[in-house]
């Protein structure tokens, strides 16, 4: 298991118990969202967390497959869904790095919160890019804190040597564009959210 497997499972509990900073925001990015399901889509989320955003999704859609690191958050995931009674999605551990599935295959992939956590983002939106159908939209919300608060940089450094935080990249929305551009991808919908936090639908070209 890796640290940062081990990070998350330690705070799982926590994080399920946060609750969301901007509701109201959170629910606008669900609605814009499903301007993009049909009753037949299938769905990818990776990084889903304690699944919440993926349950909320399910009765738009034919299927979810909601993946972490984390078995403790994808326990207090399925726990939700049973709870809920939604049974179209699929909670299931694996890095999304080495996560395997058949090309073309998702018409819409989530990345919720998740994007600053990765060591090696250009790789990763190569990977959703083909893991999506042609004409199908990557969903992301990411903290991008190279916007406004670049100086956290080696405060978040020290902090994950001590393990106190997880690893964390720091970049800026437009860093963040341009690497969605560079993987392929075309720009659809960029509502401006005025902080740090970049909302992006993106779509794989037909």
């Amino acid at each position: 298991m890796s640290n940062t497997a081990k990070w998350w499972d330690k705070n799982a509990q926590k994080y399920f118990a946060s609750p969301i900073k901007d509701e109201a925001a959170y629910q606008r990015k669900l609605e814009i969202t499903r301007e993009y399901f049909t009753p037949d889509s299938e769905v990818l989320e990776f990084g889903c967390g304690t699944g919440g955003t993926a349950i909320l999704h399910a009765p738009h859609v034919k299927s979810v497959l909601a993946t972490d690191i984390s078995e403790e958050m994808l326990a207090i995931g399925r726990k939700q869904a049973e709870e809920a009674g939604v049974s179209n999605v699929r909670f299931e551990q694996a890095d999304f790095e080495t996560l395997a599935s058949e090309p073309d295959r998702y018409d819409v992939v989530l990345g919720m919160s998740i994007l600053h956590l990765l060591k090696d983002r250009r790789s990763a939106l190569a990977k959703i890019r083909a893991l999506l159908k042609p004409g199908g939209v990557f969903v992301s919300s990411t903290v991008c804190i190279g916007n406004k608060m670049w100086f956290m940089a080696p405060i978040l450094w020290l902090g994950r040597m001590i393990g106190l935080f997880p690893f964390v990249r720091v970049f800026t929305t437009g860093q963040l564009v341009r690497s969605l551009e560079a993987a392929g991808f075309i720009i659809e919908k960029q509502p401006s959210s005025g902080g740090s936090v970049a909302f992006i639908v993106a779509r794989k070209p037909d």
